[in-house]
């Protein structure tokens, strides 16, 4: 791929392809992606009345091993780094307010959807209405914050971040995943 060519995007059935890191926000866009599948997913299990297996597995993975990951590059990397290099006619206090409130709800809901997945897979016993409702709303607070990071964070991100900024956002990314530091990262703006 040259520098010039958009990076491909992913179907969201994998996790995230630690070569995007060189490239932090593509890497936190293309993780939006993987959230929107891993949704949909969600609503599946939320309208059948069988569990679906293979699906609640591929969600309490996703749920264990990659998203408080991701809500970890955001708050202590990408927000505080926006704070300092928007302008006021940003407004991105406010829309950073309005997207951690929407990840808190969602957070607040984890636990409960953890272990009723859990729970349904080691005793083979489908979902509750109940459940399903749970499930349902955190794919719901789940891509409201999604919209808000990618129409309002990624393009102000894209046009405000420096070249240092993306280095250290890079940088702690790949510290976060376990992976050795790059070099040099290229320019993603």
């Amino acid at each position: 791929m040259h520098p010039s060519e958009p990076a491909l995007r992913g179907s969201g059935d994998t996790p995230t392809s630690p070569s995007l890191l060189a490239n932090p926000l593509d890497f936190i866009s293309e993780d939006h992606l993987r959230e929107r599948q891993i949704c949909a997913v969600i609503d599946g299990l939320a309208t059948v009345d069988a569990l679906d297996r293979r699906s609640a597995t591929a969600v309490l993975r996703f749920l264990n091993e990659e998203l408080n990951v991701h809500l970890r590059d955001e708050a202590e990397d990408l927000f505080p780094l926006l704070a300092r290099r928007c302008l006021p006619e940003d407004a991105i206090e406010g829309a950073i307010a309005r997207i951690k409130a929407d990840q808190d709800e969602a957070m607040r809901l984890l636990p409960e959807l953890r272990a009723m997945l859990a729970g349904c897979l080691d005793s083979e016993v489908s979902l509750t209405a109940e459940e399903r409702a749970v499930l349902s709303r955190f794919a719901a607070h789940v891509r409201r914050h999604l919209v808000a990071e990618n129409a309002i964070l990624l393009p102000i991100a894209r046009a405000r971040l420096t070249r240092a900024d993306l280095r250290t956002l890079s940088k702690h990314m790949r510290m976060r995943r376990g992976l050795p530091d790059l070099l040099e990262t290229t320019d993603a703006e």
